[in-house]
């Protein structure tokens, strides 16, 4: 569970240096590799939502783990 926990925080923390170079230098990067007209940004986008709200719930269980 490790290893997965660990991909879905590099899918998420790909997501957020790509948002930061939106909004600092307005480059996206994603669609700079994969291009604009192509279905593959809209499936990393996916994958990187995903992988956040998986990284929530991570977060939530593990404040529940330290209470007890």
């Amino acid at each position: 569970m490790e290893t997965f926990q660990k991909c879905t925080l590099i899918f998420t923390v790909i997501g957020a240096i790509n948002w930061g170079l939106i909004g600092f230098f307005d480059f996206n990067l994603v669609e700079a590799l994969f291009g604009v007209e192509s279905m593959l940004p809209k499936i990393v986008y996916a994958i990187v939502g995903i992988c956040g709200l998986i990284n929530i719930g991570i977060l939530f269980n593990h404040f529940e783990v330290k209470e007890k």
